[in-house]
């Protein structure tokens, strides 16, 4: 059954008892829609087209004496065609530019402030899979901070920027960082990271390099930080679990969340939502058992990806928490935050 299929009176009380759903997570009764919509009609009249929902699998009664409330199927027909998502405001607007912005100039900066970011206006957990460094290379920089630190710079060819903090000897001359710098950058050549440290680790091993053992050091070590998790796999950045323990009603939402932490922690699935979020240009929303992920802990997940400056999708971003989230203000929220991230990468 589609959204086309109903008359005005159906979809204004399927839209009535979602929303209420949505504000309360209580079953939603016949008296209370009334009340709520102000309907011309009587609790038995709208009782009626309840029945016919709760016939058709849009809607369900926890309880013989309930009210009734939202199926999966009774969610995502909502989200596809009874959602008003508004538009948001100039101060909303400036404040996820602001919040994103303050990452810095790294692009590990920009993300967790964006993880962060939608995790606290969505109250549930913000999440952003983060691209690896997958691009061509066309610099590599290390240079010294204070004694034991030094900073090691990548500028790949599609314009990323992204510093790295490493620990090198506390008697390190600068000299030895400069020679590190120049033996990579005269082999990196296009090449990326992945490429280079074949490269790089199969002239060490001969000892073809013309490198003295401490910069050797420093070219194994800068490569090392660069090839992120293990496998050269993405990242995925998840703030605000927390939230997700907060207006917990029942036994069974206490084991809903305890299975959505162990999926969370099981970070490894967490590539395949890329090739999810690649299929759309925009927002995708997946309820419940839509997503195999999170097929048990009956949660939503709402996604946008972001791109580089050559347009092409580098990683995603989004929210995670019961399905009874709020769709119409998250959906344009990580919208326009997975824009502002596109934007500040490029």
């Amino acid at each position: 059954m589609m959204i086309e299929d109903f008359n005005e009176r159906t979809r204004m009380i399927l839209r009535g008892i979602v929303e209420a759903y949505l504000e309360t997570g209580e079953p939603v009764a016949s008296r209370t829609l009334v009340q709520r919509l102000g309907l011309n009609l009587s609790s038995a009249s709208i009782r009626n087209v309840m029945a016919d929902l709760e016939d058709a699998g849009l809607l369900y009664a926890p309880h013989t004496s309930a009210g009734r409330m939202p199926t999966e199927r009774g969610l995502r027909i909502f989200v596809d065609g009874l959602l008003e998502i508004g538009n948001l405001s100039t101060e909303e607007r400036n404040a996820i530019e602001g919040r994103v912005a303050a990452g810095g100039q790294t692009l590990d900066g920009v993300l967790q402030q964006a993880s962060a970011l939608l995790s606290g206006l969505s109250h549930a957990a913000g999440l952003v899979l983060a691209p690896k460094f997958n691009a061509a290379i066309r610099h590599i920089e290390f240079v010294s901070l204070n004694p034991g630190r030094a900073l090691a710079v990548l500028v790949t060819e599609d314009g990323q920027v992204e510093n790295r903090i490493m620990e090198v000897p506390v008697d390190m001359m600068p000299s030895t960082l400069s020679r590190a710098s120049n033996y990579l950058n005269a082999r990196l050549n296009g090449r990326t990271i992945d490429e280079a440290k074949d490269l790089i680790h199969s002239e060490l091993a001969l000892h073809q390099a013309e490198l003295d053992e401490l910069s050797g050091k420093v070219v194994e070590d800068g490569l090392a930080i660069w090839t992120g998790p293990v496998d050269g796999e993405q990242t995925l950045i998840v703030r605000g679990q927390g939230n997700l323990l907060e207006n917990l009603q029942a036994a069974e939402d206490l084991e809903r969340i305890r299975r959505l932490l162990e999926d969370l922690e099981n970070k490894r699935e967490f590539i395949h939502l890329l090739d999810l979020a690649k299929e759309a240009e925009g927002v995708r929303v997946f309820i419940g058992s839509e997503n195999q992920l999170f097929s048990l802990s009956g949660s939503s997940l709402i996604l946008a990806p972001y791109a580089n400056e050559k347009r092409n999708v580098i990683g995603i971003l989004g929210v995670i928490g019961p399905t009874r989230i709020n769709y119409a203000r998250i959906v344009p929220m990580v919208d326009y935050t997975a824009r502002v991230v596109g934007r500040l990468l490029s």
